[in-house]
């Protein structure tokens, strides 16, 4: 693993590589703005014919719908929808509507009636990413059922026409390419989004700035402090992802039957998440012996793998 910069050495560079981020206007947004804000479901466009609008093909038949804690309660979140009465589920849609006071957006996309994507995001102050980042939004999740029909595009164009309304510094997202938990990074760097830092792990932080003349956003530099503070077994989690119940269930299961006692950290606040995570992705971690076993769900057979591995040592 690369030895971690110092933060002095990470803001000089970063103040040198700003001038590779590029800043976009508001007229790189207008093209897909109409179909982009207030959109409700009952919005039916079916049958009608696609248009092109400077350049952009909108296709009739494709809407968004921005959640409220009203359509959330009719509809539901997306991921785990199978199984609506899980523990998982029920913490995802409760986590959801505590968020949605803190200006948290949850914005789905419609093919016809069939979900074809969502995207969720929020101001840095309330997210769930261990990342120093003022006035910034931070993306958390991106999902589209097909790829190629510019699905993700249109709804990372609708996050980055929220963060300009709202006069935001610009929008940023936590990738790792080992989960599926994190969004993938081509998706970003096709729409503008440069490389900002890196942490351990394979973590990386991508921005999108408005002003490339700010700073940039980072990921905090004591990596090896933090995961350092835990000798036994340790979940660390928050409800922001409904398989975190899924996750700790084979965790404690892998555990019992290695005999390992398990503590469990749910965080509060954000606060807590920014000063005790070990890693990026502040929604969960599992730490053994001071080092880490997963950010992402194991089955109870790696599980154990990964702790036996740890227990020798």
């Amino acid at each position: 693993m690369d030895q971690l910069r110092t933060q002095e050495a990470r803001i000089q560079e970063n103040n040198q590589s700003k001038s590779n981020v590029p800043a976009k206007t508001g007229a790189f947004f207008l093209a897909e703005r109409a179909d982009s804000l207030n959109l409700k479901r009952k919005n039916n466009t079916k049958g009608r014919s696609n248009r092109i609008e400077k350049g952009v093909v909108v296709l009739a038949d494709v809407r968004m719908a921005e959640c409220d804690a009203e359509i959330l309660e009719g509809a539901g979140s997306f991921c785990l929808r199978s199984k609506k009465n899980s523990l998982g589920y029920i913490n995802k849609n409760k986590w959801l509507n505590d968020r949605f006071e803190e200006g948290l957006k949850y914005v789905q996309l419609f093919e016809g009636d069939k979900q074809a994507g969502f995207i969720e995001y929020t101001d840095a102050a309330f997210s769930s990413r261990v990342v120093h980042a003022d006035n910034y939004l931070v993306i958390h999740c991106l999902w589209v059922s097909e790829t190629g029909k510019g699905y993700g595009s249109r709804l990372i164009r609708k996050c980055l026409e929220d963060a300009q309304i709202n006069a935001k510094q610009g929008v940023l997202v936590v990738t790792n390419p080992d989960t599926s938990w994190t969004p993938g990074k081509e998706i970003f760097l096709k729409n503008g989004f440069r490389l900002a830092d890196t942490a351990p792990y394979q973590f990386e932080l991508l921005v999108y700035q408005f002003d490339p003349g700010r700073l940039l956003p980072l990921f905090p530099d004591n990596w090896d402090e933090r995961i350092n503070k835990f000798h036994g077994l340790t979940i660390l989690r928050s409800f922001q992802c409904p398989y975190v119940d899924i996750a700790a269930e084979n965790i404690i299961e892998a555990a019992d039957k290695l005999g390992i006692p398990v503590s469990i950290i749910n965080f509060k606040n954000r606060k807590e998440l920014m000063d005790l995570s070990p890693t990026p992705y502040g929604v969960y971690s599992v730490v053994f012996k001071g080092k880490l076993v997963s950010f992402h769900r194991l089955t109870v057979h790696s599980a154990m793998k990964r702790l036996k591995e740890l227990m020798q040592h």
